[in-house]
């Protein structure tokens, strides 16, 4: 089953609501994109589907249990998490930080065991850091260490993987770099992926649906042609923009145009 349904769930801080009434419905192996502007409630959701938030109202069901009855163990055997600002010990060797995802698999006073040590190479194999496993983290790039998180992630062999804008400091190569490694897991393990982005575009063309906040609430949701469209992202974000179909594969491809230059694209429509 491997999926994340949402029923009509409120989450807030010091009872004030920050989403309201969300529903929705993430599969196995497939992507689930969460967009919206600053302040929407995309890392309000990851922390409540991992408990660290707890739900004010409503239900989430993870991999068909009621992530409620859960035991916090048991959550930790599911899910996993790439954080937004990870904090990883500088000291810590890359090879240390994925082994630290084998935990929720341990028992109380238990050491690692042949099958963990083989699951952490696999992790640092499938997503390249198995290159730099004896380096400390102080000597990794930005790039390095976003994907040093996802293979502590994929150590804990999670059956649902929940990023929170894994790509926000990244430049341009190693958001790309980020998001098809996320993607090639995501189908060759059939994880379900919850993953919060800012970059629109990027979002499209990862995901397999898209899930647009706006004011506490689910303003939209279905694939990435349902969902972005001009009229939505002045709506939700208050700019205006062009989106046209994508040459390559035809997916919406949001375009900003400065005002000074919408007076000419307007002369060349007529």
């Amino acid at each position: 089953m491997n999926n994340v349904r949402l029923c009509d769930i409120t989450l807030g801080y010091d009872a004030k609501p920050v989403l309201s009434e969300v529903s929705f419905e993430a599969p196995a192996g497939r992507m689930a994109g969460i967009i919206g502007p600053n302040g929407c409630g995309k890392s309000t959701l990851i922390k409540g589907l991992t408990r660290i938030l707890p739900l004010q109202s409503g239900r989430v069901f993870l991999d068909g249990h009621e992530l409620a009855k859960l035991k916090r163990d048991d959550v930790s055997r599911l899910v996993a998490v790439v954080p937004q600002n990870p904090i990883i010990p500088d000291l810590f060797t890359a090879f240390e930080v994925v082994l630290m995802g084998r935990t929720p698999h341990l028992g109380l006073f238990k050491y690692e065991g042949a099958r963990d040590l083989a699951i952490v190479y696999d992790a640092m194999e499938v997503t390249r850091t198995i290159g730099f496993a004896d380096r400390r983290v102080a000597e990794l790039s930005g790039g390095e260490k976003q994907r040093l998180i996802l293979a502590r992630a994929l150590a804990q062999e999670p059956k649902i993987l929940l990023l929170d804008e894994p790509t926000a400091h990244l430049d341009i190569k190693y958001q790309i770099e980020m998001l098809e490694l996320v993607h090639r897991l995501c189908i060759d393990k059939m994880l379900t992926v919850i993953i919060a982005l800012h970059d629109l575009n990027l979002a499209v063309q990862y995901c397999d649906q898209l899930v647009m906040f706006h004011n506490g609430r689910v303003h939209s949701c279905g694939t990435p042609s349902d969902v972005i469209t001009a009229k939505a992202i002045e709506e939700v974000y208050g700019a205006q923009v062009y989106v046209y179909p994508n040459p390559v594969n035809n997916l919406p491809f949001t375009v900003v145009i400065a005002e000074k230059d919408r007076e000419k694209l307007f002369e060349r429509a007529n």
